[in-house]
């Protein structure tokens, strides 16, 4: 289930957190500290059809299981390894006439392996899932409510013939996956297709700016270091995206996830200036930023109900006058001008308009260098997207010094061997062979790119989703 290396670090107590994860030796950028399968794992609901349950690869022809008809495969194999985790969900599904949402089936699933093992700790594991947090003492009423529906539906799907929990026990479960769970995205890390629960990685606690990133790749999640790790420090991951000012990230986290952030970058406010930046000459006064804020938030309401419905043309309206009027207000590093960019500049590539997409693009990139730290998985990603859409609008210098940026980042957040990394490598070869052609002869170089555009439509972008970047931690906003 844990894959070596669990010798690399040991659970201490951390001061003002509970326990913790401490690095037994050093650790340099990209290092993988450890490695983990899931305990236990899920496909989201909303994929249960397109998404392997075993791998969790996106296919386009699954193999069903002939029993229940729910579960999905890609071949025998991964049918025949699945069997161990999915002999008793056959039988309840089949019982209980259908398939329960997520949370259900991930709840089963752990109790049916605690069924099969024993409470005690598996191998390579050091926390059983008895002793993760639940929080379940610090739900909302909202929660509460929830989770009594939740343990209902999981009473009437449990197996009467299975060993029978109790309604503590059950809550703890809950609880558990509630607080612990983690996003699994499908082979190439652009979509998140399910949650899992991954015990060590349940030790890791958090900070705005860590020590270390959390990327799944093929099947199995991997605790990478960000930078240079001494022998006893204590190992974090930041469990939401660090684009925001500390105020609102201290209430997400508290939000959900029960506790009060100490980190240093929330308790020195650090970049918080940055985030809420303002033009410097003429300064605007309090009054004209406080409008400018509440014009981008309505701005970005109205974004997303177009967005929803697939007016795109006119999120790009909406965007263009927005960022109109925030560029006499804000600077550059100013979130609610981001939010605008990268939203803008998404769309515009998917409607193939690179050219106005890629000025955008570049913006973006310059406001997220100065606020995320340089090892940001989130900003590869953004800096990878920047890069495409500029060589896709013809600005091949630009393009190709962004997909190199980005492999260097995605060298360290998700390692050579992930297929993002690999994708990314064959982009900077072929960018880079464009850019000598470029160089050598400009005239050739446009002839050509022109003649390769009338064969062939360029690659067309994802379809912009409404849902942000999968983030890692799975948490019912």
């Amino acid at each position: 289930m844990t894959i070596g290396n669990m010798e690399n670090v040991e659970v201490f107590t951390s001061e003002g957190k509970g326990r913790g994860l401490k690095a037994t030796k050093e650790f340099w950028a990209s290092d993988v500290i450890f490695a983990e399968r899931a305990y236990s794992a899920v496909v989201f609901d909303s994929l249960v059809n397109f998404v392997c349950h075993t791998c969790f690869k996106r296919q386009e022809k699954l193999h069903h299981c002939g029993q229940c008809k729910f579960a999905r495969y890609c071949d025998r194999t991964c049918q025949k390894d699945a069997w161990v985790n999915h002999k008793k969900e056959c039988l309840a599904v089949k019982r209980y006439g259908k398939a329960p949402n997520e949370n259900i089936r991930l709840a089963a699933r752990i109790m049916w392996r605690v069924e099969r093992e024993g409470t005690g700790l598996t191998e390579g594991c050091l926390v059983s899932v008895d002793d993760l947090q639940n929080h379940v003492e610090n739900f909302g009423e909202e929660e509460q409510k929830q989770l009594r529906v939740d343990v209902d539906t999981f009473l009437q799907y449990w197996l009467p013939q299975s060993q029978q929990f109790s309604m503590q026990y059950i809550s703890h479960i809950f609880g558990v996956i509630n607080c612990n769970g983690f996003t699994l995205s499908d082979q190439r890390g652009l979509q998140a297709v399910g949650v899992g629960i991954f015990p060590n990685l349940g030790l890791v606690n958090h900070d705005c700016w860590p020590n270390c990133t959390v990327i799944f790749n093929n099947g199995k999640i991997e605790l990478r270091a960000l930078g240079k790790i001494s022998e006893g420090e204590e190992l974090t991951v930041s469990y939401i995206d660090f684009l925001n000012v500390s105020e609102e990230r201290k209430k997400q986290l508290k939000r959900q996830y029960y506790f009060d952030c100490t980190c240093e970058h929330c308790q020195k406010g650090l970049k918080d200036d940055l985030f809420l930046g303002v033009k410097e000459d003429p300064k605007p006064s309090q009054d004209v930023v406080k409008e400018m804020i509440q014009v981008s938030k309505d701005t970005l309401e109205k974004i997303d109900k177009a967005r929803s419905e697939g007016f795109y043309h006119e999120v790009v309206k909406l965007c263009r006058e927005c960022l109109e009027k925030q560029d006499t207000v804000f600077s550059d590093t100013n979130i609610y001008m981001l939010r605008m960019l990268s939203i803008v500049s998404e769309v515009l590539s998917y409607l193939q308009a690179f050219e106005e997409a890629s000025y955008y693009a570049r913006r973006m990139v310059d406001g997220y260098v100065k606020l995320y730290h340089p090892n940001n998985a989130q900003l590869g990603m953004a800096v990878m997207r920047a890069g495409l859409t500029n060589w896709h609008a013809g600005n091949i210098e630009v393009g190709h010094g962004m997909i190199c940026k980005a492999y260097a980042i995605l060298l360290v957040t998700h390692g050579p061997t992930h297929p993002i990394t690999k994708d990314l490598e064959g982009m900077r070869m072929q960018t880079e062979m464009e850019l000598r052609l470029f160089h050598q002869n400009e005239f050739m170089y446009r002839k050509m790119r022109e003649a390769a555009l009338n064969n062939q439509p360029m690659q067309v972008m994802a379809e912009p989703s409404s849902e942000p970047t999968p983030s890692l931690f799975h948490k019912k906003q």
